[in-house]
């Protein structure tokens, strides 16, 4: 969404005076005349694109040798800043594919060749290499609020000015072993729209589909993003998943046995949220797997999901440099009929916080052909607000497995205890006499034995706890919720029990 043409007008003739000419800064790496742009053209480039065989983006070799210290010695220069607030990264380890920059200004677009005098190197240290994506900046500061780098990737600083998760064009095959894809933002055209806001166009290009993004960006009580995705395939895909959130779940209050770090919890987000067409809100905590999962939801024309660090509690995480508990919610809202599909969860085991291990994403119900146009719009909500929360309906708080049986008996074997607390304010004045119970279903698993009740000297609180033998090789998959006769008191619980 642009903002009114008013504000545009004030945006850009204000802008030299602003922000210290950085349009003039731009002017003096244009070498080339500015070319029309618009979104109908690159629409139509993306189409021409799948046309023609693919054709894999060149690294550059010596990236390699630029380490995540490395990298770090190569500033971009403040000087050369472009459009109001965007710096550019360069080329390292982890991110050598160089990309192309444009700015838009008046459906013109100016590109921004790449010199290595536009960032200052530590001497001694690697030079730059190319530009491998662009940051904003957020205004009279030096921080950041929204990034482009590797691949499809983008993630933004939420409302407490600190990154976490991040977004992906487009997850290709995810979970299948050994076919997973990673298509490229090969080239972007940013346009500034307002005093804290961008909308990013860019060209996607990989072996299996091409695509048109258009991320229209707001910095604005958190970050507000809306995205229109056209998709073209070059090939059948098996697996094509939508609006892909990738994250970092190592271990929480439900999997203490993991805890060898002296912090109590290490995750970037603590649970995926469903929103269903139907209405019903879901609740699936992360875990941090023994073997890879992959968890689907069906669902037709889903009204939202997400993943969500609901867990705020700086004293759960005692972390005072990473700040876990300021970590982003990441919410995305479906527009249009997007139809029959799954919501996707994947999780694979990791031993440290450096590696998400995390990925969720919608999957239509057809797998996509070769030849195919698809697509896709829906809104980005990145900010510390729980957007599932309802008055009418108690949510999860907190959730924790352990030995199943009596406390101070001998363990059953066999089997785990999974405990969930709701709070809400729809659970106010209920009490053990109120006739409320638990609705439990288990598959793959046998329910031994279960209770909910309130919990003591906590309001609007209450606690299921129940006693699971998981049956084969995999996980028991437990679906519970609190209900009084026919009508649920909260949202729905999915969790997996692992045996052992």
């Amino acid at each position: 969404m642009r903002y009114p043409t008013r504000r545009e007008i004030v945006a850009t003739a204000g802008l030299a005076a602003l922000f210290g000419g950085p349009f003039a800064a731009m002017a003096r790496r244009t070498q080339s005349p500015a070319q029309p742009f618009s979104w109908e053209a690159l629409q139509e480039r993306a189409a021409t694109l799948a046309r023609q065989p693919y054709r894999a983006p060149e690294r550059v070799a010596a990236a390699a040798a630029i380490d995540y210290d490395a990298v770090g010695s190569i500033r971009y220069r403040p000087d050369e800043t472009l459009a109001g607030g965007i710096r550019l990264f360069p080329l390292g380890r982890y991110a050598p594919t160089p990309v192309k920059i444009n700015i838009v200004e008046n459906g013109q677009a100016h590109a921004v060749p790449f010199s290595r005098d536009l960032f200052q190197a530590v001497s001694g240290h690697a030079p730059p290499l190319g530009i491998a994506g662009f940051r904003a900046m957020v205004p009279g500061k030096e921080s950041d609020w929204m990034a482009f780098q590797g691949a499809s990737y983008f993630r933004t600083a939420g409302s407490q000015d600190q990154y976490g998760l991040s977004a992906r064009g487009i997850a290709i095959n995810t979970g299948i072993s050994g076919r997973e894809e990673f298509p490229d933002f090969t080239e972007f055209w940013i346009e500034r729209t307002g005093a804290d806001a961008y909308t990013v166009y860019a060209l996607m290009d990989g072996a299996s589909v091409t695509g048109a993004y258009r991320i229209a960006s707001r910095h604005q009580n958190g970050v507000q993003q809306d995205v229109s995705a056209v998709l073209h395939l070059r090939r059948d895909v098996d697996r094509l998943g939508i609006a892909p959130a990738t994250s970092m779940f190592w271990y929480g209050e439900g999997n203490r046995g993991a805890a060898v770090d002296w912090r109590p919890e290490i995750h970037d987000s603590d649970g995926l949220a469903l929103l269903t067409g139907r209405g019903e809100r879901i609740w699936r905590p992360l875990v941090n797997p023994p073997r890879e999962t992959l968890d689907s939801f069906a669902d037709e024309n889903p009204r939202g999901f997400g993943l969500l660090q609901r867990d705020r509690n700086f004293d759960h995480y005692q972390d005072d440099g990473a700040f876990y508990d300021r970590r982003p919610n990441l919410w995305v809202e479906p527009r249009g009929q997007w139809g029959r599909g799954n919501v996707v969860l994947f999780a694979f085991p990791t031993a440290a916080e450096t590696v998400d291990n995390i990925v969720s994403f919608w999957v239509p119900a057809e797998a996509p052909k070769a030849g195919q146009r698809l697509q896709f719009d829906y809104g980005l909500r990145w900010g510390s607000d729980d957007p599932t929360l309802s008055q009418a309906t108690a949510h999860v708080v907190d959730s924790w497995t352990g030995v199943a049986g009596r406390p101070g008996d001998a363990p059953t074997k066999g089997a785990r205890k999974l405990v969930v607390d709701f709070e809400g304010a729809g659970l106010a004045g209920l009490d053990r006499s109120s006739g409320v119970s638990p609705a439990i279903d288990v598959a793959r698993g046998k329910l031994i034995a279960s209770a909910a009740y309130p919990v003591v000297g906590q309001k609007n609180r209450w606690r299921i706890t129940a006693d699971i033998a998981p049956e084969g090789n995999g996980p028991a998959d437990v679906r519970l919720f609190l209900k009084r006769g026919d009508r649920a008191l909260s949202e729905t619980l999915l969790f997996p029990v692992f045996n052992g």
